[in-house]
């Protein structure tokens, strides 16, 4: 079952089931669903699981209805490893790149957006009414999202983006997507304001109104929905048994996750992992110059007041208001004490915690920021070693460099997206300047290191950019208002 992370307003059920939360993900007082009780694995029983038994497993501990799972692990059948969507490579003695990216869209969003969209339009054909899915996306949910559900029945999904916010290939996955149940918004701003505005409509008792009227329900695909976050979950016990299984740890050996971190759900993934008894030492965070979560982790105040996003080459981790935190924050202090620090960032833009409350937080926590040049110069350094990687894995190599590899620990980076989604970024790094365009990028990439550009990024570039609207803040309820007139 699920709670509230800010308690309950007495309008609705205290507890609920997943299902039900990923179709209504908003809790009270704007609050967010998660675990009720974490359970305990033992990893004896677990350790040879096959990744879809784990996620079997998991589903089946935290009490989850499993009728439709069947069905959605059979997505991971769209990447490249038939029998387990995730792989795994040696970098260093203690250090193992966990890679995410092996699905359709080259990111790591694949590994929860797949399974989940699946049970998502199950959900909506089972339900017999119309659902509209709000998506904001920094880069790789909305592709993520998009590909999931398209020419689905029964569902229909919004998608912004920061206009000028993300690489071309990010963007022409979703502007050349031509679904008719998808609507494509570049938002004048930037992912926090993206975000903003999802959870404002979520909000809307106007806009809520109007879609009633014309049989919409609402619901969302960012990781506001712990859908989403339940199969993120499954992915780092998976590494902590793979690492077993290999002989790579003793069962007595813990080890460090390195997280590059933007709206902390790979992270919370992870921290739930830890929860359930998954050995994990830290979980390091990885930020850019965005360093918000950072400056938390260190010193107990998130303080986004008179704080500008900052446009960096790792634009994935371009936020400042990171939603899942919030989970932490209910774990750790309870809904009361989450409530109250969730409302001053809400209405004064910053909370803090006491020292306490700080040293609880870091029995689980370490973070490091890095700027654009560390990232370009960890880019080339590996790339001299035949290693290519994208610049969110870079900040998390970073991080290995200077927070954890003297702790006598194995490390597992967490890399989020193949070098393919920011080929630009590599060719910067490699000092090609004259190369500032993904596809003549990807080319260079493809040729010089000999890796070949995967089928679903080669062809983005054969497409025409149908499914583009650039809007204001201010004007986005009527525009998807219009629309949905028009497929009502």
């Amino acid at each position: 079952m699920l709670i509230e992370t800010r308690g309950n307003d007495g309008l609705r059920d205290a507890h609920i089931g997943l299902y039900e939360a990923i179709l209504k993900p908003i809790a009270s007082f704007n609050g967010l669903w998660s675990l009720d009780k974490i359970p305990y694995i033992n990893i004896d029983d677990i350790k040879d699981l096959s990744y879809n038994d784990l996620t079997r497993y998991v589903f089946k501990i935290l009490g989850a209805d499993s009728s439709l799972l069947d069905e959605a692990l059979m997505s991971y059948e769209t990447f490249d490893n038939l029998n387990a969507p995730l792989e795994f490579s040696k970098l260093d003695d203690d250090l193992f790149l966990q890679k995410l990216y092996t699905g359709p869209t080259r990111a790591f969003k694949d590994m929860a957006m797949q399974p989940f969209g699946r049970i998502l339009c199950n959900l909506a054909k089972q339900d017999s009414k119309k659902y509209l899915i709000l998506t904001a996306t920094s880069g790789d949910t909305g592709p993520a999202t998009l590909e999931a559900i398209k020419n689905q029945p029964n569902i229909y999904a919004i998608c912004m983006y920061p206009n000028n916010g993300t690489s071309d290939v990010q963007r022409l996955q979703m502007t050349t997507n031509d679904a008719s149940n998808i609507k494509v918004l570049a938002l004048n701003g930037d992912f926090d304001d993206a975000q903003s505005a999802l959870k404002k409509l979520l909000n809307d008792s106007e806009f809520r109104d109007f879609l009633t009227k014309n049989n919409f329900s609402i619901s969302a695909t960012n990781s506001v929905n712990f859908g989403r976050i339940i199969f993120q979950i499954i992915y780092h016990i998976y590494s902590y048994t793979y690492l077993l299984r290999h002989n790579i740890i003793k069962s007595t050996e813990s080890i460090n996750i390195i997280v590059p971190s933007g709206n902390f759900g790979n992270a919370l993934g992870a921290f739930y992992a830890k929860k359930m008894g998954v050995k994990i030492n830290k979980i390091i965070i990885a930020t850019n110059a965005n360093s918000v979560l950072f400056d938390f982790i260190k010193t107990g105040k998130y303080n986004i007041l008179n704080r500008k996003l900052l446009k960096t080459n790792s634009p994935a981790m371009d936020i400042l208001k990171s939603s899942n935190m919030e989970r932490v924050l209910f774990h750790l202090y309870g809904s009361s004490r989450t409530k109250e620090l969730m409302e001053n960032l809400d209405l004064h833009k910053t909370y803090e915690i006491n020292s306490d409350e700080l040293m609880e937080l870091n029995t689980y926590f370490d973070a490091y920021v890095s700027s654009d040049d560390d990232v370009l110069s960890i880019i080339k350094e590996y790339a001299q070693k035949n290693v290519i990687i994208d610049p969110h894995t870079a900040t998390a190599l970073l991080a290995y460099k200077n927070s954890s590899k003297n702790d006598g620990r194995k490390n597992i980076i967490v890399s989020t997206a193949e070098w393919s989604k920011f080929a630009p970024t590599i060719t910067k790094a490699l000092h090609l300047d004259s190369i500032n365009n993904d596809k003549d990028a990807l080319h260079y990439i493809s040729n010089k290191f000999a890796l070949p550009i995967h089928k679903n990024i080669e062809s983005l570039f054969n497409k025409n950019e149908c499914n583009k609207t650039i809007i204001n803040n201010d004007n986005i309820s009527d525009v998807i208002k219009e629309w949905l007139k028009t497929i009502s």
